[in-house]
């Protein structure tokens, strides 16, 4: 994997992209131990995204370069610190002849935050299917992310305004903003466009590592439309559980990609969401599930 800090390479990029590829930038510490850093937005955890991705380079940094991830499975267990940085350590559990497996556990105060394992495989030939892309609108047909936070986020809450409009390095161009507008039970699915808001460099475990970065936007969310709640509804508590993933074929984030999601189930205070993520020609490169806490606070409890 090469670098993908923009200051080594001589380019200039927007500063939400260049600040995401420097966070992804891991510093190597020790033989299988690297460091990474949080970016500086004020919240008080870290963005599981980010965690994910970062682990991800991390195992990739102990991979041959000609095997690609094909599948990760992680489970948050405690929230992330923002102001420290965050220490990922890889266990080479098997290098095979065609398949590599990693596990990565992200440590901070001396204990486990994140938890990961990943799967590489070599390039194969082999037999090729996947379900079709369902019909959505054209992304340059929708509204662009500046236009649709002005229109769609005139009345929201301060935090969500603050959350949408500080610059981002992914946009997103949702098919309906009504789940932020009103408190009318919806169908749990969801169909949102994204890109990376500047030019990523040319490499594959780099783009794998900016989509699963994205890959926990928005996804929780869905299972929250049958209930006519919101993620960032105050009367409810919010967290990702877990984070599968896997990658089916070569991604460019810097052109459109659908992120289909649907939520089949919510017990137990958990929702379950589901997300197929396909290029614009309508390839599926890429499929994710999670389980998040979607639990309603009770005002009783101290």
């Amino acid at each position: 994997m090469t670098s993908p800090n923009p200051a080594k390479s001589g380019r200039t990029l927007n500063a939400a992209v260049t600040e995401l590829l420097s966070i992804l930038d891991l510093e190597s510490l020790e033989h299988n131990l690297y460091r990474g850093r949080s970016p500086k937005t004020g919240w008080q955890r870290v963005f599981g995204g980010q965690v994910i991705g970062q682990a991800m380079v991390a195992a990739q940094r102990t991979v041959p370069a000609d095997r690609h991830i094909h599948s990760l499975h992680g489970y948050f267990m405690r929230p992330g610190d923002p102001a420290v940085p965050i220490i990922y350590e890889v266990d080479r559990i098997r290098d095979g002849g065609s398949f590599t497996t990693r596990r990565v556990v992200a440590i901070q105060h001396g204990k486990a935050i994140f938890s990961m394992s990943a799967s590489f495989q070599i390039a194969e030939d082999g037999l090729d299917y996947f379900m079709p892309m369902p019909n959505q609108p054209d992304p340059d047909e929708l509204e662009s992310d500046s236009q649709s936070k002005n229109r769609s986020l005139e009345n929201a809450p301060e935090a969500v305004k603050n959350y949408w409009k500080r610059e981002r390095p992914i946009e997103m161009r949702a098919t309906s903003y009504e789940h932020f507008l009103s408190d009318k039970k919806l169908d749990p699915e969801q169909h949102v466009w994204m890109r990376a808001t500047d030019t990523i460099p040319d490499d594959q475990a780099l783009h794998a590592a900016v989509l699963a970065y994205a890959s926990d936007m928005t996804l929780l969310d869905t299972s929250l439309y049958p209930h006519g709640r919101k993620i960032f509804d105050p009367e409810m508590q919010v967290a990702s559980l877990d984070h599968a993933m896997w990658f089916h074929r070569p991604i460019n984030v810097n052109d459109w990609i659908l992120f289909a999601q649907d939520s089949p189930n919510s017990s137990g205070a958990r929702g379950y969401n589901r997300g197929s993520l396909y290029s614009r020609d309508g390839t599926l490169v890429a499929s994710c599930v999670q389980e998040g806490l979607i639990r309603v606070r009770d005002p009783n409890r101290a």
